[in-house]
Order: structure tokens, then sequence, then C-alpha cells
């Protein structure tokens, strides 16, 4: 597996190869990686029998080009709205980003994405060959047991009592926190708010917030994270730019009501007025009156949260990768046919479990 820099040396039985980076220049906290010949030698040495590129933009584009050069069915996976750039201050990009992605994407014998939403987003920008992967959830760990008074406390500022609003994710303006500030000034007295997390606009938000009952927690992980999910009243997920939305699922899993913004693919995970509560993207006054709503209404608030729950346990992360698996075999397919195009030779045979992806 190439993976970004300082990722671990493995992942459960997969060696991992971090590759160099540098910081990307308009988010600082983000290394951009960057191709190399050790990354190349490494992925010709290992002969896998498929290329699985994710977002191949930079890195990604690299990797789509070597799988090409080496005559490697190649899958790519479409995770981000071009529209992020808007965010970053780079709009001007926007528009070779969406050409990279088309041009990209289009090396691949299969794409993927992650919500309907996002399929017609790819298939407007010229994608082909476009598929839905299937959602998924880790149901144990993002479970509503994982409430706890202790973790209520800290969210709380000491204040377990009060009504609790989570934000769980990257704190970045890509992911709206402009509007989380506007909902927590509206907040204020009523509900309090904390911020689970680390990004490039926590210390504009920080600022922002000052005064405010808002607790910020800094990034956490494994039972810390489970309990800040679980432990709040109502998840609040302003992000309009959400390929899928992960965090929203994850709150769904844990048994807390979700308001999110009506935008990408959020709608596909949020079902308005079933397992949550969604609002037009960008509108503060609207997801504020929302999160009262939710909170005034304890029966809603159950009822949300219990539908929400039985709708995450549908999403199992084995459903999810024999679906992803089937797409390899796929690829794979696509390739042999398009390799007896190019040679005129007769397409035969199907693809069997034994040529399923190796392991790096």
């Amino acid at each position: 597996m190439l993976a970004p820099p300082k990722a671990p040396a493995t992942h459960g039985e997969s060696r991992v190869l971090a590759a160099p980076g540098m910081p990307f220049p308009w988010y600082p906290e983000l290394n951009v990686a960057l191709p190399s010949q050790k990354g190349a030698r490494a992925i010709e040495q290992f002969e896998p029998d498929i290329v699985h590129v994710v977002n191949p933009v930079f890195f990604g584009a690299w990797g789509a080009l070597l799988a090409r050069r080496l005559d490697l069915p190649l899958l790519a996976s479409f995770h981000t709205d071009p529209k992020v750039v808007h965010s970053l201050s780079l709009g001007w990009f926007r528009r070779p980003l969406e050409i990279i992605d088309r041009e990209v994407h289009n090396l691949a014998h299969v794409n993927l994405c992650t919500s309907p939403q996002m399929v017609e987003l790819a298939r407007t920008l010229g994608i082909r060959r476009v598929r839905l992967w299937p959602k998924a959830v880790d149901a144990e760990r993002f479970n509503p047991r994982h409430r706890s008074v202790e973790s209520r406390a800290r969210l709380t500022g000491g204040h377990p009592d009060d009504p609790l609003v989570v934000y769980a994710g990257r704190v970045s303006f890509e992911k709206r926190v402009d509007v989380l500030a506007d909902v927590a000034t509206r907040l204020a007295g009523r509900a309090r708010l904390a911020v689970v997390g680390e990004g490039p606009a926590l210390g504009w938000l920080k600022d922002k917030l000052a005064g405010t009952d808002t607790v910020f927690t800094g990034f956490l992980d494994g039972d810390d994270l489970s309990a800040a999910y679980a432990s709040g009243d109502v998840f609040a997920f302003p992000s309009d730019s959400e390929t899928l939305g992960f965090a929203a699922i994850e709150a769904m899993a844990a048994g807390v009501p979700v308001v999110a913004a009506e935008a990408g693919g959020i709608p596909h995970i949020v079902h308005h007025e079933r397992t949550g509560l969604l609002v037009p993207a960008g509108d503060a006054e609207a997801t504020t009156d929302a999160i009262l709503r939710l909170l005034d209404d304890a029966s809603l608030r159950r009822a949300l949260a219990v539908n929400g729950r039985e709708e995450a346990e549908r999403w199992s992360w084995l459903a999810a990768t024999e679906s992803l698996v089937d797409r390899y075999r796929q690829a794979l397919r696509v390739h042999r046919v398009s390799a007896a195009r190019r040679t005129g030779q007769p397409t035969t045979g199907t693809t069997t479990a034994s040529h399923a992806p190796s392991r790096m």
C-alpha cells in the first residue's frame, strides 16, 4: 500500500510505504504526497493484480499513470467535490481541477463514488464507467452504549446537565465552520457546543467563539472519540462539500440525531425527519432552529436517534468490502477485454477468486 506522508509502516497484515511529501501552501497542516522512484520500484516489484487510486489529482494521478504504463487494471475513487477549492481561496483552480479529474479518472477501468449524488456529479464532469461504492460504518465502535457521564462533563465544561451539541471532524473552512461559529453564537445561553478535532481553521474558530459556552477538545480517537459522539444530544454537521459524510454516519450509529446541510452526499445518509434534519446549506439560522427543535422535543430526538441507529446497523464494512472486491473483479474483466481488443485476441475465460487483488 502506498500512503500519504507519515503513514504507519503497517496496517493489519499489509505493508505500508509512506510517500515523501511537502506542506500544501494553502493548507499547511496537510502534507501533499509526492511521486518517487522508490514508490514506483515498490509497485513494479510487488507485481499487483490491480491498482486502486484515491482522489487521483496529484499523487493519485501519478499512480494512475504508472498503472497504465505497467498495463495494470486500474480502479479510481472519486471522493472530493472540486468546489472545495473555493474555501481555500483557489476558485480559479476549479475548472482545471475538473479537467484533471475527468482525464485521470477516464484512465481507470472502473470509477467509484460513495453516494448517488457524487455518481451524478462525476458523470456531469464527463467521467465514465462510474459505479456506487456502498457506505459503511463500524457500528460497534460508534454505539449508544459509549455514552458516558465523564465524557459529557468534559464536553460541557463541567455542566453535564446542559443541552449539548457536538461537532466532530476536521476544523477547516471547507467544512463550513463559519456556519458553526454563527450557530454557536445563536445558541448562547440555550445549549453548549463541543468541537472535536483539529485543522487549519481551529485558531480562527477559537477566536470567534471566545467567551461562549464552547469546548475545544482537540483530536480524539479510540474510546474517547466513541464517547464524544455518543454523549451529545444533537450532532451538528454544516459542511456542504461532503461526498459522503462519515461523521454523520458515525453520529447516527452512536444514537445521536443529526442536523446537516442538504448538500453533496449528505441526503444519501440523512433522511429528513426520519434519521435526522436537513437544512439549507450555509443557513446558520435554519441550522440553529433545527437544533433547538430537537433540544425542545425529546420524543422527536429519541425517534430520530433510534431510526438513525437502525439505519446505520444495516451498513456493515463486510458488505461494503465485498462490493469493493466485486468492483476489482470488474476492473480486471474490463482490462482483459480492452487488452484483447488492442491485440485482436478473443476474450475467453472468467475472472476467478484466485485473481483477487493481493496485499502489499
